[in-house]
């Protein structure tokens, strides 16, 4: 099988070229690459130049315009059966496309994700993001890194499509932030099989401070509610979990200006989340990261997810109204 790896990229040299160099190191061979460098003012042209000789590779430099129609614009210039698709702030370990090729031979499925996770290289507090963003008390469970295998949503950091599928669905829409999710549920809809290879996952590196990685999870939460608008019958309960904790939060910080108390179940919380996150990585400050870093996943999504709902609903605002200070502007 032959693959067309497919990474937008923006602003971001530095980490395009841990991705190149992961990808140098894969053990199976069959495979293109295809840089979109989308409207970066920080161009990581030098950095692809330096991999020509290693694997087939292109560099696209386009206007502007989100990584969904960034991702169209590199599969229009592929030539896989496959189309990969990474984020440009992903390290790729060398067995990975060899599992994908062994799972691809079992199970002829239309579209595939994988898992992530943090390399010991990772920073405490990407580690800790990378707890936020996989545990299953924060919403591990919401992004859909589960054991089973059937109807599993990818997304973009680590998604596999084949080529003709993506083309009969017209790839990613013009959505800056949610569109993989969009393309997942087009995916069901169109009752096209995906699947989850467990073994075929990335490090992740996410966001590196507080305040992007609180505005990243912020537009989850607003692309959540517009989605929603689309696809009615897609919002489950669970995904109104980190509103409700917003909410509740706010709640409760309120109170505990006339009762002292009312702050015990925020401090079990914080507890729950230092134990179980210390335990996990094995660093006692790391769990101490991890809770900041849950209560900014939390309450930036449950935020975002509420701020949106009061725009699409009540407002009855346009889709890029909550965006406009941020993609649309």
């Amino acid at each position: 099988m032959f693959y067309s790896v497919i990474i937008p990229v923006y602003n971001r040299p530095n980490e395009v070229e841990e991705l190149l160099c992961s990808l140098e190191r894969q053990t199976y061979k069959n495979f293109e690459v295809i840089i979109v460098e989308d409207g970066s003012s920080i161009p990581c042209e030098a950095v692809v130049r330096k991999y020509a000789a290693s694997f087939p590779i292109q560099y696209f430099y386009k206007p502007n315009s989100g990584p969904g129609l960034s991702r169209n614009f590199g599969a229009g210039k592929s030539k896989g059966d496959y189309l990969i698709f990474f984020d440009s702030d992903c390290i790729i370990p060398e067995n990975y496309l060899k599992e994908v090729e062994t799972q691809l031979s079992c199970f002829q499925v239309d579209a595939f994700g994988g898992p992530d996770k943090a390399d010991k290289t990772f920073s405490k507090i990407q580690k800790a993001i990378n707890y936020s963003m996989t545990s299953f008390f924060t919403t591990g469970g919401i992004r859909g890194d589960k054991k089973r295998m059937d109807k599993f949503h990818p997304r973009s950091f680590n998604l596999g499509i084949r080529k003709s599928v993506f083309e009969a669905l017209e790839g990613f829409s013009a959505m800056r932030f949610g569109e993989d999710i969009d393309l997942s549920i087009r995916l069901m809809k169109a009752g096209y099989h995906t699947c989850l290879f467990s073994e075929a996952w990335v490090y992740h590196k996410r966001r590196t401070g507080w305040k992007k990685f609180f505005k990243q999870v912020y537009n989850s939460g607003v692309a959540r509610i517009n989605l929603y608008a689309q696809y009615p019958e897609t919002l489950k309960p669970v995904y109104m979990l980190p509103a409700l904790f917003t909410a509740g939060l706010t709640f409760l910080l309120i109170g505990s200006f006339f009762y002292p108390y009312a702050l015990a179940p925020v401090f079990l919380f914080c507890l729950l989340i230092f134990i179980d996150s210390a335990k996990q990585t094995q660093s006692l400050s790391i769990g101490i990261l991890s809770v900041a870093a849950s209560f900014v996943q939390l309450t930036g999504y449950g935020s975002g997810f509420l701020i949106a709902y009061w725009q699409r609903f009540v407002l009855k605002r346009d889709y890029k109204a909550a965006f406009e200070q941020t993609f649309y502007n």
